[in-house]
């Protein structure tokens, strides 16, 4: 069994003095037998944007750690895959973009990937596991992290590449580079993952990068990158989460979305798919094989990427997806939208505000989607944890270049 950080560990033993479980008024919603834990939809408002929308025909790329492609509740949402681990030279590279596939093996398959795609489109109303933010829009597989999480920046490159010459509307960035390395970009230095980001944006592709999990005032490479869209991570009460990176600069595309707080109980991070025996002690604690409880801005960013897909479907280009997001986004407490804070950027986003902005339509007003307690303005945890997705493994020297966030 793989551990969880210790910081989660000892979340764990304290649940019963936990702060009570956010009583979320369910908006009307799928089958979908977990989706009472899925408290993270009704936080962007995603069951009244699915009266409009649902991401049919759109195809969001999850360049990761590779896709579980048996897994009931992604069946049928591949529209294609390829691995880039250990193989980054070859232009379609060596696998399918299965979770276990590629030509360098270290040990089992990382489940981060399968976690991110199901977030975004796993299928709804199917009586199964979780519902997608997207649920109809489908999933380009792409493995460019290995099974310890890792990847080369040539890697992570050649599957952005890949992914924006093989149909995706979406990229979706859930991993990023040790703090510092944001100043590649700041120094003008051609890396390869900043040329294949900038290759898709210029070919038309949203592409959604995780802030990063530093508790660091920037947001790190990749979503560093010019025209990609930085997400930082909100906890289910709307702080901004203990762990995640955060904006100070009002220039930067920064939007907010709901990743977790890796502090308190497992209901209290993001529920979603992972390969059925993969699951960690989430798993084991709530009895659901084949999904798991992370947090992590990496379950952030495909909140976002799983609403940009909703607004590509409607025709939108890039740049104009990017601004209805922020546009539409909301600050906690002030309700303003499309404002800059340095706690939540242009806001949380709001799948229902955005695609009425896209469509010209009023949006749908649900207080019942909104939480029963007030939030703050500040993270009430300890922002000096470290949570992570990832499981606890000794240090390698020297670091590989992006890992999942």
């Amino acid at each position: 069994m793989r551990r969880r950080p210790l910081s989660f560990l000892a979340a764990l033993v304290l649940v019963a003095a936990a702060q009570p479980l956010m009583a979320w008024a369910q908006a009307p919603g799928p089958d979908d037998p977990l989706w009472s834990l899925q408290w993270a939809p009704q936080q962007i408002n995603a069951p009244q944007a699915w009266e409009q929308a649902t991401g049919a025909g759109q195809v969001v790329a999850v360049v990761d750690s590779g896709v579980d492609l048996d897994h009931p509740d992604l069946v049928g949402k591949i529209a294609g895959g390829a691995t880039f681990v250990g193989c980054p030279d070859r232009e379609n590279g060596c696998g399918d973009g299965d979770v276990d596939s590629g030509e360098r093996r270290d040990g089992d398959g990382h489940p981060h990937g399968t976690h991110v795609a199901g977030i975004v489109a796993a299928v709804a109303d199917n009586g199964v596991g979780v519902a997608g933010v997207a649920p109809d829009a489908r999933i380009l597989a792409v493995k460019s992290l290995n099974g310890d999480g890792e990847g080369s920046f040539e890697e992570v490159a050649a599957g952005v590449r890949w992914a924006a010459a093989n149909g995706a509307d979406v990229i979706n960035l859930s991993l990023g580079a040790l703090p510092g390395a944001q100043a590649l970009t700041l120094l003008g230095d051609e890396d390869p993952l900043v040329a294949a980001i900038d290759g898709a944006i210029d070919a038309g592709v949203v592409v959604v990068a995780a802030a990063g999990n530093e508790f660091a005032s920037i947001c790190a490479e990749p979503a560093f990158a010019s025209g990609a869209l930085c997400v930082s991570a909100t906890d289910r009460y709307e702080n901004r989460a203990p762990f995640s990176n955060f904006p100070i600069d009002p220039d930067m595309h920064v939007v907010s979305a709901p990743g977790g707080s890796a502090l308190l109980s497992c209901q209290d991070d993001i529920v979603s798919t992972v390969p059925e025996d993969r699951g960690d002690i989430c798993t084991e604690i709530e009895g659901t094989p084949g999904y798991d409880f992370y947090a992590g801005t990496s379950m952030a960013a495909p909140h976002v990427a799983a609403v940009a897909a909703l607004l590509t479907g409607f025709g939108l280009g890039n740049v104009d997806v990017v601004a209805t997001l922020e546009r539409t986004a909301r600050t906690p407490v002030s309700g303003e939208r499309g404002g800059y804070t340095p706690l939540y950027g242009f806001g949380i986003v709001d799948a229902a505000a955005a695609v009425a902005d896209a469509t010209g339509a009023e949006p749908t007003e649900d207080p019942t989607a909104e939480p029963t307690e007030e939030p703050t303005a500040e993270p009430t945890e300890d922002p000096t944890e470290e949570p992570s997705p990832r499981p606890t493994r000794a240090p390698r020297e020297p670091p590989r270049g992006p890992r999942g966030r």
